[in-house]
C-alpha cells in the first residue's frame, strides 16, 4: 500500500535518525545499513493462515503483509524464506542468512537465549486439541493413554517439557516435518488423538476442521514478536521499534489485525460441515457462473461463492420470508433494477448480485480504501445503502471512523434501539444483521481460499516456494 505524504515524511525523518545511529556506530557494516545497501528485507516465516499463504497467486497473511509494510517502510524490496522446520528458521536468523523471523513466534525463556525480540503485538495461548466424538480430556493428566504430536523444536515443546517435572509420565512426539495445519489435519483424520496449537491459529482454522475442539490451556498467555539475530549491533531493532511505533500511533496495526482476525469466532459445528459438504456436493456445477461474474466485475470468484453461500447456501430456489429469491436472495425491486427475469435462474442471480454488490461499492465515498470498501458494501447489499449511511453518520458522532468497517460494525446494532434510530435519517433496522452478514462471509471466504489451497498445493511442498515482491512506490 502506497503511503500518503505524511506517511513519506515520517520515512524520511527515521532514514536520517537512522543515519546518525549508524555514523554513531562507527561501522560501516551494521546490519540496517547492510539491509538497505543490497536493496532486500529477508525475511523467514512459515505457512499458515496466521502468517504465510497464497491467495489466489497472490501471498497473504497476517506476518506477510506486516513484513511487507516493513520492507515499504524502509525502502527496500521484501524477499519471503519458508524454511523446511521451526529449527531451520531460527538457525538462519543466528546465522546471518535471515533479517527477521516473522513467522508468529512466542516469546519464550529459550528463544531469548538465542533471538534478539521485536515489539509485542499479539499474545496466545497453548491449547490442547481433540476430536469431536472422542472423549474430551479434563486436564493434562488424562492424555497420557493417547498419542500427542507437536512441531518439533516449537514453544509448546518447551512448555511440556516444564510440565513433564510435575507430571513425568506426561509424553508426546515432536514431529521435524509436519506444520501445525499438518498436525490439526492427523487429528480430523483421527490418525492422532491430539495436538498442540497457539490460540490465534486454532481461531481461525477451527471452520476448516469442524470436527476439532479445544480440550483447555496448556498455557499462561504468551506474547508474540519478530525475532532477530542476537548480537551488539542494535540498528535493525532501532528499526523496528520505530516501525511499530508509527504503525500503532497511525492504526494500521489495529486494522490489520481486524483484517485477518476481526471475523473469526466459533463457528456452528453444524454450519462448519454443511459448508464443507455443499463445497462437493453444490458449488461444482455454478462455479464455471462465478468465476465469469467474477471476471466480468474484478472480484475474486471464492468470494462472490461465498456470498451466495451466506445467502442461498447454494440453493437456487431459494425462498425466505420476506419473498427474496434465488442464489443470491434478490428482492423484486433489486431484480427488477438490474433486468431479471427469472430471480431463480443461478447466472442471472449471480450476475446481478455481482452487479448490485459493486452499485454499492460505487456509491461508497472514494477515499474509502480496501478490504473496509467491501466490508461496508456487504453490509449495504444486506440492510441498504440508507440504512448504512445513517450508521456511518452514528459512527462518527460516538468518535469512530465512518469508513472504517471496524468502527461502523460497533455502531450497526444501535439502529434497533429508539434512542438512536430517532436521530437518523431512515430510521429503525435491524443493524446487527449485516454484523453477522459480513462476519459469516468473511469466514465462508476464508474456508473457499483453504480448500481451493489445498487442492492446489497438495503435491507441492510448501518450503520449496520462495516469493520475492518488490517495494511499494
Amino acid at each position: 500500500m502506497p503511503y500518503c505524504q505524511s506517511e513519506v515524511l515520517k520515512k524520511l525523518i527515521f532514514l536520517l535518525c537512522m543515519l546518525c545511529v549508524l555514523n554513531a556506530c562507527n561501522s560501516s557494516s551494521n546490519q540496517l545499513e547492510q539491509i538497505l545497501e543490497r536493496g532486500e528485507l529477508r525475511v523467514v516465516s512459515r505457512y499458515g493462515l496466521t502468517s504465510y499463504y497464497n491467495n489466489g497467486g497472490e501471498m497473504a497473511g497476517f506476518e506477510f503483509e506486516l513484513a511487507q509494510r516493513f520492507a515499504d517502510f524502509l525502502g527496500v524490496d521484501l524477499k519471503v524464506t519458508v524454511p523446511d522446520n521451526l529449527s531451520k528458521t531460527l538457525d538462519m536468523i543466528e546465522n546471518g542468512q535471515a533479517d527477521i523471523a516473522a513467522a508468529g513466534l512466542t516469546i519464550t525463556r529459550a528463544r531469548q537465549n538465542r533471538l534478539r525480540f521485536g515489539p509485542i503485538y499479539h499474545e496466545v495461548t497453548q491449547q490442547l486439541i481433540y476430536r469431536h466424538g472422542s472423549q474430551k480430556p479434563r486436564d493434562i493428566t488424562e492424555i497420557s493413554t493417547g498419542q500427542l504430536e507437536i512441531v518439533a523444536n516449537s514453544s509448546h515443546a518447551e512448555q511440556l517439557a516444564n510440565l513433564q517435572q510435575e507430571i513425568p509420565l506426561l509424553s508426546w512426539t515432536e514431529n521435524q516435518t509436519i506444520d501445525t495445519s499438518g498436525l490439526l489435519e492427523l487429528v480430523q483424520l483421527e490418525l492422532i488423538d491430539y495436538t498442540i496449537v497457539d490460540s490465534n491459529e486454532m481461531a481461525a482454522s477451527h471452520s476448516l476442521y469442524p470436527e476439532l475442539r479445544v480440550a483447555f490451556d496448556i498455557s499462561d498467555p504468551q506474547p508474540l514478536a519478530w525475532g532477530m539475530r542476537r548480537n551488539d549491533d542494535m540498528s535493525l531493532q532501532l528499526a523496528v521499534n520505530a516501525f511499530f511505533e508509527e504503525i500503532e500511533s497511525s492504526g494500521y496495526l489495529d486494522q490489520l489485525i481486524e483484517k485477518y482476525f476481526g471475523h473469526i469466532r466459533r463457528f456452528d459445528y453444524v454450519d462448519s460441515r454443511a459448508i464443507h459438504r455443499r463445497i462437493q456436493t453444490h458449488l461444482p456445477q455454478y462455479e464455471s457462473t462465478f468465476k465469469a461474474a467474477a471476471l466480468a466485475y474484478g472480484y475474486d470468484w471464492r468470494f462472490l461463492a461465498a456470498v451466495a453461500y451466506q445467502e442461498s447456501h447454494w440453493n437456487p430456489d431459494a425462498v425466505s420470508s420476506t419473498g427474496v429469491r434465488g442464489l443470491m436472495m434478490l428482492t423484486q425491486a433489486t431484480a427488477n433494477e438490474m433486468g431479471v427475469s427469472e430471480r431463480e435462474d443461478p447466472e442471472q442471480s449471480i450476475f446481478a448480485g455481482t452487479a448490485y454488490l459493486t452499485i454499492m461499492k460505487t456509491r461508497l465515498p472514494e477515499r474509502i480504501a480496501e478490504p473496509d470498501r467491501t466490508w461496508l458494501a456487504l453490509a449495504a447489499y444486506n440492510i441498504g445503502m440508507g440504512h448504512l449511511e445513517d450508521a456511518r453518520v452514528l459512527t462518527e458522532k460516538n468518535g469512530g471512523n465512518p469508513d472504517r468497517w471496524a468502527d461502523v460494525r460497533e455502531n450497526l446494532p444501535l439502529l434497533a434501539k429508539q434512542k438512536w434510530f430517532s436521530q437518523t435519517r431512515h430510521g429503525y433496522a435491524r443493524g446487527a444483521e449485516p454484523v453477522r452478514y459480513v462476519g459469516n462471509i468473511r469466514r465462508y471466504y476464508d474456508i473457499m481460499l483453504h480448500h481451493d489451497e489445498v487442492n492446489q498445493n497438495a503435491s507441492t511442498p510448501p518450503a520449496e516456494i520462495n516469493e520475492t515482491l518488490p517495494a511499494a512506490l
